[in-house]
């Protein structure tokens, strides 16, 4: 669950209580370039104050509109769909001729949102299913590959604790990369047993986790929500990890380091470890974007910006492919690593 989702709930709970009539709206479905993903959601208060969205734009206006016109006053959930026509698509904003369809809950069950507050915080999956001819709402566990449904009768959306980034190294570059990933909604951990790295880590909000980095990611548990990133550049400590994250569900694992010393780890992992071609395959490395990054705070937007790619299942060509087209001075870790 992300933290506009949080704000959702928390406001969706304050404003009943201080007695205001308040909607809960969902993003079903999308066609073309939406701008919000299905499952978002947006709470909507009977003045008009509003928290989260569902486009960011003119069709929150026109919610807005019609909650103060008294269309959601009812108590049935209902649909609407915004972006048909070229027209439409034109008056609300829509890039693209991108189309939304939305699902409006006049009177949300707030003790069943609180339970999926609860479980979430508590690290559980779960869904919630919406009957919307009758308005019935229920709670249960989920899987890990379970997404937003929508068959225009029943809307099943999943919620679960933030996605997790374990970043193995305390280093300047996972100092930005922590960050950066914390603004994305991340929970990140860090792994280091070296005691001059751990000295200087002074992140609260991305703790250092005791332990081993193999032993960590283990101990983790990664699952399809979960990116594992190797910064130390130090095979004692990172080949094990890897070989552990890249026979786990994790959907990113990367490693840093010069294609030379990338096609050195790929090997010491296929001959020493017995790692297969696909599990080798899912190794990004030389880790990020070749974006022509030179700093440690570049190289970690790369890195962020090829775990975002593959998170909505972007197609990228192997790092080697694209770092083979860029400049000589391109990829995170030709300056770190000058003549690798």
């Amino acid at each position: 669950m992300d933290s506009t989702d949080r704000q959702v709930l928390a406001a969706l709970t304050r404003w009943s209580s201080s007695g205001h009539r308040v909607a809960l709206i969902t993003v079903a479905r999308t066609w073309g370039s939406a701008p919000r993903p299905a499952g978002a959601w947006m709470a909507l208060r009977d003045d008009g104050v509003v928290a989260g969205s569902v486009s960011g734009g003119c069709i929150e206006d026109d919610l807005i509109s019609r909650m103060r016109a008294g269309e959601f006053a009812g108590d049935r959930p209902l649909t609407l769909v915004y972006g048909v026509s070229r027209a439409q698509a034109a008056r609300f904003g829509l890039p693209c001729g991108g189309t939304l369809e939305l699902v409006i809950e006049p009177r949300p069950d707030l003790s069943l949102l609180a339970q999926i507050e609860q479980s979430v915080a508590a690290g559980r999956l779960v869904a919630r299913t919406l009957e919307v001819a009758s308005g019935r709402c229920s709670v249960d566990e989920a899987t890990p590959d379970e997404d937003t449904r929508w068959d225009g009768k029943l809307l099943r959306t999943v919620h679960g604790p933030a996605r997790r980034l374990l970043i193995i190294g305390a280093g300047e570059i996972s100092r930005h990369l922590a960050e950066i990933a914390q603004a994305l909604d991340y929970s990140v951990s860090v792994c280091d047993p070296r005691q001059e790295y751990r000295d200087q880590w002074d992140l609260p909000r991305a703790p250092l986790v005791e332990g081993m980095p193999d032993d960590v990611v283990v101990a983790m548990q990664p699952d399809p929500h979960t990116a594992i990133v190797a910064l130390t550049h130090d095979p004692k400590l990172d080949d094990l990890a890897l070989l552990e994250a890249l026979n786990s569900p994790a959907f990113y694992v990367g490693a840093l380091g010069s294609r030379r010393n990338d096609a050195a780890r790929r090997e010491r992992l296929r001959q020493h470890f017995d790692l297969d071609a696909a599990a080798l395959g899912r190794l990004h490395g030389p880790v990020g974007l070749p974006i022509g990054s030179r700093t440690a705070a570049e190289i970690a937007v790369s890195i962020i910006a090829e775990m975002v790619a593959v998170r909505h299942g972007i197609v990228l060509r192997s790092s080697a492919d694209q770092r083979a087209e860029a400049s000589p001075m391109a990829g995170g870790d030709a300056m770190l690593y000058p003549g690798e």
